[in-house]
């Protein structure tokens, strides 16, 4: 603040004040000497004073709860995001300064032709909607369209303030009477943001999120405890003190700016366009496809540098939408008996809701240590490939390969989604929040994965396109460690289509950063091809003959929309030919276990390949093929035995025999002593039901109305009421509860140790 005081001092005479004009704050003092708009001079200049002290207290964090004592170079990486979030608050907070205190009207908003105030109204509408769109960090439609909805409102309220004709604060005594209050707010919500966070922090080592607002539903007892705990008064008092300096500023800021002679026109379009680019893009965040998210802060591969990079606003708003998606201990209690039994916790303990199993094994138990390469499929339907006797023989080579391995053909994806499939085979526990993935939830994004259990081997994850969306970039890298992560842009192959490079080129890419590798290597390789726009490169055209011959009745009755999606499926099918040849050519193909998944399968018509029930209860869009295979250690074998994507890392660290802990509902497929126990939770998060299936039947639950329902998915016939109908009701009915809500306490529950 002092410094502060010394740079708006107007003596020419006074040394230290020149000197700090000179050499401390350059960026100030070069708006000083240019001749820009008096406003956008403000707006500057309130920029850059907000951005500085926001570094300044990020480096106050950086040095008070420094406890791992890491050096300020090692973390800069994290200081230079956190300003880039510091910028977008900023930027978001001035952006209606420098807009409405731009423009100056002739007449009334009331007064305006009806062309015109549909002209404002969308000058108004769409830098809010896309600010809300771009933070609301998502991109389902729905929530596209609940962003715009509130746009809508704010723009509303602001063509209420274009009554005053003139915004400019230079020019009209109420808008610069209003203007100050709107500041005043901001920095009282600043001050007290970044207090609570500084608190919250050293109390939870957690920066400021909306679980807080948990508080005020025992709004007396938190009371009592803060005024136990903590010197309010004083605390109130330095509060109040530091909005008043910090509006004497923003006051003097002002003053300085008022003395300067209005402007040309040139000067005021030129600076306008420069000043609204630069909150623009420190809006966006950076320069590039993707906007900056808070996710992007969980890539840095530390909870403490994602930490550091936040600020209390991004942490407390991106978490703010997941406040209710939490979980109900009583009821963990109440299904704990049940789930540990099924789980075979070994030392189960419902007051401490002990999930955790430890499973060793000897180090020679498997001396030559296989390497694992896991395929996460796209949209990997089991009614539409080969392996189910569908009639259009989509995948003829991956059934070969089932043919020779050990096939799971009931295996079900938790839930439908690309992310939601991702998150439960890396973490093991299924994606139960209701709205947003749980990847995109901050409180959840640290977790335990079994990855890290696999001791001596090298991790990596290709991916043909960008692990921008939906902040799996932060789950992949905050939590597996040593993570050799290759995106699109780190292939040779060229983009073909927005999922980036072909899945075939994907492959061949992998297989031959594989193939270089000397170390025992665990890699994951996701496919995107087989998803709109079904795209088929034209270099593979040549090897790859699409089947253009089948009426569009025929494609319909066997689960295909259209000759694209059918040739799409085919053209996955090739790719896996690909890959598995090229990589028999190499040294690492005899002694790896490659392990293929669905993501998920596609909601529609199973025809008569399967009982009527998996088309009309969706099981179709959950239903996904489970192959692990390796010529050499594994002996083929059809298994149909019910069994989950959760069950993916446990299984493979069994097989391979390498001591693992496991905090989660997965389970290993290859331990005989869960053979009488399988089951698949599900949850529709479209329809908003759970279920399970296990054995022949599948239980379904509806949340909303508590509805519950028993079908067989063995064949056609109604389930029987009788005594023995009733018992398993009443035994799936409570595995289904029991499963949802474990695997909603363990989404917070299961972190890294």
């Amino acid at each position: 603040m002092y410094v502060m005081w010394l740079l708006i001092q107007p003596g020419k005479n006074n040394i230290i004040c020149n000197t700090i004009r000179k050499r401390y704050f350059c960026t100030t003092f070069t708006i000083y000497m240019i001749k820009i708009p008096r406003i956008i001079k403000w707006v500057l200049q309130l920029f850059v004073l907000f951005v500085v002290l926001m570094t300044v207290l990020r480096l106050a964090f950086f040095y008070y709860f420094n406890t791992q004592h890491q050096s300020l170079t090692a973390n800069m990486e994290a200081i230079w995001m956190g300003i880039r979030f510091d910028a977008r608050i900023v930027a978001i907070v001035l952006l209606p300064l420098l807009l409405f205190g731009s423009v100056e009207f002739k007449k009334k908003f009331s007064e305006f032709s009806a062309g015109r105030k549909l002209f404002t109204f969308l000058v108004c509408f769409i830098p809010v909607a896309t600010i809300l769109i771009i933070t609301a960090n998502t991109g389902v439609l729905i929530k596209i369209f609940k962003q715009a909805g509130i746009a809508f409102a704010i723009s509303l309220v602001l063509l209420l303030l274009l009554q005053l004709r003139v915004m400019n604060p230079f020019e009209s005594a109420k808008a610069k009477r209003f203007w100050f209050w709107y500041l005043s707010i901001f920095i009282t919500v600043w001050v007290l943001f970044y207090g609570f966070d500084f608190a919250h922090y050293s109390y939870l080592s957690q920066r400021l999120n909306a679980s807080v607002l948990n508080f005020l539903e025992d709004a007396s007892i938190s009371f009592h405890m803060m005024w136990q705990s903590y010197p309010i008064i004083k605390i109130l008092i330095g509060i109040i003190i530091a909005v008043v300096l910090l509006m004497w500023v923003v006051k003097k800021l002002y003053q300085l700016s008022a003395r300067q002679k209005v402007s040309e026109m040139f000067h005021r379009s030129i600076t306008f366009a420069i000043m609204l680019f630069i909150l623009a893009l420190s809006i966006f965040g950076r320069i590039g496809q993707y906007p900056l998210r808070w996710s992007d802060a969980f890539a840095l591969g530390s909870d403490y540098k994602a930490n550091l990079s936040l600020n209390p606003f991004q942490s407390f708003f991106s978490s703010l939408t997941f406040r209710h998606d939490t979980y109900d201990v009583k009821k963990v209690k109440e299904y704990y008996p049940l789930m540990s039994d099924y789980l075979g916790i070994q030392n189960p303990d419902v007051n401490q809701l002990n999930f955790g199993r430890q499973y060793n094994f000897t180090k020679d138990s498997f001396p030559s240590k296989p390497n694992v390469v896991l395929v996460i499929c796209e949209s990997f339907s089991a009614y539409k490939s080969s392996m189910w006797g569908n009639p259009l023989n989509t995948t003829q080579y991956f059934n070969q390969l089932c043919n020779n391995g050990i096939f799971f053909d009931h295996c079900f994806t938790p839930h439908y989604g690309t992310a939601r499939g991702v998150w439960a085979v890396i973490t093991g526990t299924p994606d139960v929040q209701l709205d947003k993935t749980a990847s995109r939830n901050p409180a959840a994004v640290d977790q335990h994965t079994i990855i890290n259990n696999l001791e001596g081997y090298e991790k990596f994850y290709f991916l043909g396109g960008s692990t921008s969306w939906a902040n799996i970039r932060g789950v992949l890298t905050n939590n597996i460690k040593g993570l050799n992560l290759f995106e699109e842009e780190n292939f040779d192959a060229k983009k073909v289509d927005v999922w980036g490079i072909s899945d075939k080129n994907l492959f061949l890419e992998a297989n031959k950063k594989l193939a270089a590798q000397s170390k025992p290597f665990f890699a994951i390789i996701q496919t995107a091809d087989n998803h709109r726009p079904y795209t088929i490169p034209k270099e593979d055209m040549g090897a790859f003959k699409r089947i253009e011959n089948i009426s569009a009745d025929s494609l319909k009755q066997h689960g295909f929309e259209s000759l694209d999606e059918y040739n799409a499926f085919r053209y996955t099918d090739f790719c896996y030919q690909q890959f598995i040849e090229a990589a028999k050519k190499e040294k690492y193909f005899e002694n790896t276990v490659f392990v293929f998944v669905g993501d998920h399968g596609i909601r529609g018509s199973a025809g008569n390949m399967f009982p009527q029930s998996w088309t009309d209860e969706a099981l179709t869009a959950e239903h996904v093929p489970l192959l692990f295979y390796s010529p050499k250690f594994l002996q083929a074998q059809r298994i149909n035995r019910v069994c989950s994507q959760v069950d993916i890392m446990p299984s493979i660290a069994g097989l391979l025999k390498q001591s693992y802990y496991d905090n989660t509902i997965g389970r290993n497929l290859f331990d005989t002593s869960f053979a009488q126990k399988d089951f698949a939770f599900i949850i529709d998060h479209d329809e908003r039901q759970i279920g399970v299936v296990s054995g022949d039947y599948y239980f379904v639950h509806q949340l909303n109305s508590s509805k519950e329902k028993l079908v067989s998915i063995k064949n056609n016939l109604p389930v029987p009421v009788n005594g023995t109908t009733d018992s398993l009701r009443g035994r799936l009915s409570a595995l289904t509860q029991g499963a949802y809500e474990t695997s909603r306490y363990l989404l917070y529950n299961n972190k890294k140790k």
